[in-house]
């Protein structure tokens, strides 16, 4: 009998919490043909998150508990709980029940088709439609960066076999990427479409930061191409630099009592000179700063307790 994770990440969400622990059984329950177990891992939750998921521990073996240390943010927090199923295959799924846990039997079905990655694609959400078209906008860019084409509308809801949680373990990235890392990786994916619900209970926790923040560390793990944008562009820019002041030499010479070189084109050039430097600095700035997470061998959270293990 093949043993399936559910991981579900959850910070300050009392109101949802036995929801989705609830609705994931009944799920199960339609499925004899597999053993589960259930693993929350919680982001150091200041509401009554805890205390709920140790009353449900405590009556269901299936449960499994990781508290953290500390908030280690979202991407940290998740990815470390991906990596601590121990089933055959593993299905991630968040708390607020945006993601219908009424796929869990598409998913596995599809996994048992021989697909290692199985993902949720939102065609629609029932969100705010501005929300949604933002997003929409940060897949399309977030493709246009990448060496490698990326799945739009996917968040990280789906099935991910034992196989490529080993080999996400395996590159030992404290802070990675994963809806990044699966069309890089190559293994055989398959994309099932859905219509995002609204969230339940309770306001979300992310914030235009932690939205800025996630988007860096896609730039940052799937291309280079920002580097390379700033190379060509320094060449073209010191190209038409060089030109223009070639060009008002020129006129200088020629026009030598009627030109008027004038302060303003210098302070425009070097306005816009100094920002392009000043943006580009930050990207650099970014890649080194992933490279010093990696090198610092820094761990992705730091566990309080666990329950059920």
């Amino acid at each position: 009998m093949k043993h399936i994770s559910v991981m579900t990440p959850c910070y300050n969400e009392e109101g949802n919490v036995k929801n989705i622990y609830e609705a994931v059984k009944m799920e199960f329950e339609k499925l004899p043909q597999y053993t589960y177990e259930h693993i929350f891992i919680d982001n150091y939750s200041t509401d009554q998150t805890r205390r709920i998921l140790r009353e449900l521990a405590a009556q269901d073996k299936n449960v499994k508990v990781i508290f953290n240390a500390r908030n280690f943010g979202p991407n940290r927090s998740g990815s470390y709980g991906m990596l601590q199923g121990t089933g055959d295959a593993l299905i991630c799924i968040v708390c607020d029940l945006q993601d219908p846990p009424e796929m869990i039997p598409q998913f596995l079905e599809k996994w048992e088709e021989g697909y290692k990655v199985v993902l949720g694609q939102k065609k629609k959400s029932k969100e705010n439609i501005l929300m949604f078209q933002v997003r929409k906008l940060y897949y399309r860019i977030m493709n246009w960066l990448s060496d490698t084409p990326q799945y739009e509308g996917v968040t990280g809801y789906g099935l991910f076999d034992k196989e490529v949680l080993e080999t996400i373990g395996w590159m030992d990235d404290p802070d990675p990427y994963i809806r990044g890392l699966v069309p890089e990786l190559g293994y055989r994916t398959y994309l099932l479409a859905y219509i995002q619900n609204k969230r339940q209970f309770g306001k979300s926790s992310y914030n235009f930061n932690k939205y800025f923040d996630f988007a860096i560390t896609g730039v940052t793990h799937v291309s280079r191409k920002p580097l390379r944008i700033a190379t060509m562009l320094g060449f073209i820019m010191s190209g038409i630099s060089f030109f223009t002041a070639f060009l008002y030499l020129i006129m200088k010479l020629i026009w030598w009592d009627r030109f008027a070189m004038g302060t303003a084109p210098i302070l425009i050039g070097i306005f816009l000179l100094a920002s392009i430097q000043l943006a580009f600095i930050g990207v650099i700035g970014e890649y080194v700063g992933a490279i010093l997470t990696r090198v610092t061998k820094r761990p992705m959270v730091v566990e309080e307790e666990r329950i059920n293990f």
